[in-house]
């Protein structure tokens, strides 16, 4: 079988071969996969698609190279993938731990330096987060890249818990139902953005990119301020799965089972057209 080969690709060289290993990394493959089917991510008119991976060097973008190039290796991913790095200028960023992880690994990619860095701190008021303009800038940065490489989408490395914490933020902070959608079109029309991880839950990601020994690399921009509104969401979302496990992904799968006219939106349904049907003589 498949499974019991180990010549998949250089980034599962020394994977460990428990079967509760084995079990995890067929789980986040096959979420991967449904995602990618589910939200229609391959292009059936582009034969010869090309894929900008984001890596941040995080667990979930090692995760996301990794599950990409199984499926790639399977024959169920049928596009070209070029691994990119955008290295925002941070202080103390490790700059030479991804090109030598990606050389070693034989992964094709491309190394951008942009110090957004300076640009986040100095516009972004005193206690106030850098997410959004960091965000905002990383993302400009990337299409741009993607199109200087003839990639016709950009892949990003958010979870399904991502895709929560974002949209109880909406909810909590932003008056509005909305979350990390998986499937996206850039302002501009010429370029996709995917999250082939919707369906992968983050302790997955975690647990795979530490077994496998990735090199991490902690987010010292956003990742070190304290009392961000994601993670005080992040908490709440805890505490809930904790007293009741499985909540997550109930709370997920209502997220795909939306019933406009069981809301309050007349934009999705049109309330007033609704009235009673006359009986029958």
């Amino acid at each position: 079988m498949l499974d019991e080969r180990d010549d998949i690709h250089p980034l599962f060289t020394g994977a460990p071969k428990s079967a509760e290993f084995k079990k995890l990394r067929k789980r986040i493959i096959r979420g991967v996969r449904e995602a990618i089917d589910h939200y229609g991510m391959i292009e059936r008119d582009a034969p010869n698609a090309r894929w900008l991976v984001c890596l941040s060097g995080g667990k979930d973008s090692y995760t996301l190279l990794a599950a990409l190039y199984e499926l790639k290796w399977r024959g169920l991913l049928p596009v070209d993938l070029l691994a990119c790095n955008l290295d925002q200028g941070q202080p103390g960023f490790p700059a030479t731990v991804l090109p030598k992880f990606l050389e070693n690994m034989g992964v094709p990619h491309r190394i951008e330096y942009q110090d957004t860095y300076s640009v986040v701190v100095d516009k972004v008021p005193a206690g106030r987060t850098y997410c959004a303009l960091c965000s905002r800038l990383r993302r400009g940065h990337l299409y741009r890249i993607a199109r200087e490489e003839g990639c016709s989408a950009v892949v990003l490395g958010h979870h399904r818990d991502d895709i929560l914490e974002t949209f109880f933020m909406n909810l909590f902070h932003g008056g509005r139902l909305a979350t990390m959608p998986p499937k996206l079109l850039n302002e501009e029309g010429d370029v996709m953005v995917y999250r082939p991880l919707a369906h992968v839950a983050e302790a997955d990601c975690e647990r795979f990119a530490r077994a496998m020994q990735y090199p991490i690399i902690p987010c010292d921009l956003c990742g070190s301020q304290d009392g961000l509104q994601r993670q005080q969401v992040k908490a709440i979302l805890d505490g809930w799965e904790k007293n009741a496990p499985g909540r997550r992904q109930v709370m997920f799968r209502a997220l795909t089972n939306a019933r406009p006219s069981h809301l309050l939106d007349p934009k999705l349904f049109d309330f007033a057209a609704l009235s009673r049907q006359s009986k029958p003589d």
